[in-house]
C-alpha cells in the first residue's frame, strides 16, 4: 500500500494557491499600468490629417473624442472646435 503524506500535499496545494494569487494580482497591476499608459498616448495631428476647418457637418465640437474647450481624447495638441480629422466619430444620440 502506498503511503501518502497529507501535510506535504496540503502545503503544496496551499503554496500553489498562494503563488497563483500573487500571479493574478501582478497581472492585474500590469494590465492597469498598460491601460493607463495607452490612455495617455495621443496621435499627432499630422497622422490623422487634422485641419482647423470642418468637413461639411463634421467638426470637432460634435465629435465623440472632442473635449471642450479645445482638446481631443485621441489627438495631441490644441484642437479647434470647428476643426476636423480622419478619426472623426459623431457623438452618439
Amino acid at each position: 500500500m502506498k503511503k501518502i503524506d497529507i501535510c506535504s500535499e496540503s502545503l503544496s496545494r496551499r503554496s500553489m494557491l498562494a503563488a497563483s494569487g500573487l500571479f493574478v494580482g501582478a497581472s492585474a497591476v500590469a494590465v492597469v499600468t498598460a491601460t493607463a499608459a495607452n490612455a495617455q498616448a495621443k496621435v499627432a495631428q499630422t497622422a490623422v490629417g487634422y485641419q482647423e476647418t470642418p468637413k461639411g457637418a463634421q467638426q470637432c465640437d460634435n465629435c465623440n473624442w472632442f473635449q471642450a474647450p479645445n482638446a481631443c481624447k485621441t489627438v495631441a495638441g490644441e484642437i479647434s472646435p470647428q476643426g476636423w480629422c480622419k478619426i472623426y466619430a459623431k457623438k452618439p444620440g
